[in-house]
């Protein structure tokens, strides 16, 4: 019944849009009938515009797939009036859904026709149209760009980024006629700061986030002024400022401490968590405290982005279904037109060699028929070669891989899960003192005593599966961890780090399994007193050099000694397309040398949120 009701509207609507443009001709030839034609327009228009309200409502309702439908017919019949107001309205809807359905492309296709036809439209009626509409549009390219940069991986990220920061700057140009221009150049202050941080240029990001801050401040919006003082923070935090940074983070968790929106919720978990890792580095332990606080406000967001996958996966399937079905269309229409060519192009040259190869070269095609099925043979024998040596390696790179991924699940699993559990059964526990008056039998303090234990060692085992530090700010933090951790009475770790920076986060994590595990080795088997971990970037490589004042051992034995997991740890660092060198001798110490060509890194992941 919908499809009917549907195209019986869309049957309605051409017909109308014909007869429009019939009056309008006759119109042009007879002004008398002006008038009628103008009543007749706006029939038109009160036609789009009710379509249009419905669009919106759908989209409001999440129904994406049935809005992106409507909303394609929509646009294509603007484009057949030519009314320019209707084609940029609908284009900068289109973008919306688009963005919303994770195709920031063709977002950012729709965006750039609105404004194109926005600027047509005032260039051509001669009227001073809505500054505050541009500033959206031009708002929404620039941050689609920047949303683009983030997710590429690769050389064209640099492009988007400048393509955003041109956009920023020409909202920056449009004048700030009333509030929304200036809360719409408060979220471009904000992104371009969050790309200057992330380029380390924090003088320029610290600029615009001030200048972001004070219109937040202007307006008095609690959530967007703690969004600022976070990324504020985290700029100080990048720069090791670690008491300006603590500064501003508590004054934005005091802007939003009340407040339980999804969206404060979110802020506070960063808040908190970026709070705890200042206060650590500032050796203040009350760091912990703010650390679960991160922890339960993390719960909160994984359980209310649940309930919104479980409701947004119907739209979204019958959206994706659609899509797929026509792509698997289109591919299987290239895929058999490809086929019939190729079958057509080797029938022709196989008739051809055959008529010549019998007529004229008998005995030399026998000859030659040898020595193309040796050379057949030959490269059969190649490539199935290939193939095994390509299947041993992805068999290798899949298990390392889906160890590491377990590591981080089975951390997560311990630190989300049975941490909880531990900490509510003590609350229980606390609980149940009350009700004793003083009188605490022995058992429950004892409980008490055990499960607390029993917390610390589920961190500690969850750090040790995989390092938060790690994953939030880097080799040069998670490796002075290691040295850290392990460094005691018998042993002293040192490090020296130069410049490294952030990189990728998969890269990262080899990097520091690669040194955990020769840390590992080293207090295993070396009965070192000493040990050093170097790290610097040089010549766009990571240049790893670990040494140890211990036992050492006889290299020529290395295959020997499985405990010590090197063969394990070399194909690791050949499958990274890094060379990898050991120098040892018995009671002479150890030192290993590894080179690795760097895996540039992801954006951050803390907080510079994207308005």
């Amino acid at each position: 019944m919908k499809n009917i009701f549907f195209n019986t509207l869309f049957i309605s609507f051409i017909i109308n849009i014909n007869a429009y443009n019939l009056k309008k001709e006759i119109a042009e030839d007879d002004p008398k009938k002006k008038l009628a034609s103008s009543v007749f327009f706006i029939q038109i228009d009160t036609l789009i515009q009710n379509e249009f309200n419905k669009i919106l409502r759908l989209n409001k309702n999440e129904k994406y797939a049935i809005a992106l439908e409507r909303s394609l017919k929509l646009y294509d019949k603007s484009i057949e009036i030519g009314d320019l107001y209707w084609i940029s309205k609908i284009s900068f809807e289109l973008g919306n859904i688009y963005g919303k359905t994770n195709n920031p492309k063709e977002s950012l296709k729709y965006y750039k026709k609105s404004l194109q036809n926005y600027n047509k439209q005032q260039e051509e009626t001669e009227i001073n149209l809505s500054k505050t509409e541009m500033a959206f549009r031009v708002l929404r390219i620039g941050s689609t760009y920047q949303k683009i940069a983030v997710a590429l991986e690769n050389e064209l990220s640099t492009k988007y980024i400048d393509s955003a920061k041109l956009y920023y700057s020409k909202l920056e140009n449009i004048p700030a006629l009333n509030k929304q221009i200036e809360i719409f150049k408060a979220s471009a202050f904000n992104n371009l700061s969050g790309i200057y941080e992330t380029d380390s240029v924090y003088d320029k990001a610290e600029y615009y986030i001030l200048k972001a801050l004070k219109i937040n401040e202007k307006y008095k919006n609690n959530l967007k002024i703690a969004s600022t003082l976070n990324n504020l923070g985290n700029i100080y935090l990048s720069q090791n400022y670690f008491d300006k940074s603590k500064t501003i983070y508590l004054k934005a968790i005091q802007l939003i401490k009340n407040d339980d929106s999804s969206k404060a919720i979110r802020f506070k978990a960063s808040l908190y968590f970026n709070l705890a890792w200042a206060m650590r580095n500032l050796k203040d332990y009350k760091a912990y405290d703010f650390q679960e606080l991160y922890y339960e406000y993390e719960d909160t967001i994984r359980e209310r982005e649940f309930r919104g996958i479980i409701e947004n996966i119907q739209s979204k399937y019958n959206f994706n279904t659609q899509k797929e079905l026509f792509l698997e269309q289109e591919e299987n229409k290239r895929l058999q037109d490809q086929q019939t060519f190729i079958i057509i192009g080797i029938i022709s040259l196989v008739i051809i060699i055959s008529l010549i190869y019998y007529l004229n070269f008998f005995k030399l095609k026998q000859k030659n028929l040898a020595l193309k099925l040796e050379q057949t043979e030959l490269l059969k024998n190649k490539e199935l070669d290939k193939v095994k040596s390509e299947a041993k390696t992805r068999i290798i790179n899949a298990t390392m891989d889906g160890e590491e991924s377990e590591r981080k699940k089975i951390a997560e699993t311990l630190h989300d899960s049975v941490s909880a559990l531990l900490s509510s059964a003590n609350l229980h526990l606390q609980a149940t003192r009350k009700q004793f008056n003083g009188n605490t039998p022995l058992e429950i303090d004892k409980t008490q005593e055990i499960i607390s234990e029993a917390t610390y060692k589920i961190r500690d085992l969850s750090h040790t599966l995989v390092s938060s530090v790690l994953l939030k700010f880097g080799l040069n933090y998670a490796i002075r961890d290691i040295a850290e951790k392990y460094s005691n009475s018998s042993l002293k770790v040192d490090t020296e780090i130069k410049n490294v920076k952030r990189y990728h986060q998969n890269f990262e994590i080899k990097v520091y399994n690669i040194t955990h595990e020769f840390i590992n080795n080293i207090l295993k088997h070396s009965k070192a007193s000493n040990a050093i971990i170097k790290l610097k970037e040089e010549n766009n490589e990571l240049i790893i050099s670990i040494t140890d004042d211990g036992i050492g051992f006889d290299k020529t034995k290395i295959n020997d000694k499985e405990g010590l997991g090197i063969n394990q740890i070399d194909a690791r660092i050949q499958m990274m397309k890094g060379t990898f060198h050991i120098e040892s001798a018995l009671n002479k110490g150890t030192n290993i040398f590894v080179k690795l060509p760097i895996v540039e890194k992801e954006k951050p992941n803390y907080a510079s949120l994207v308005q």
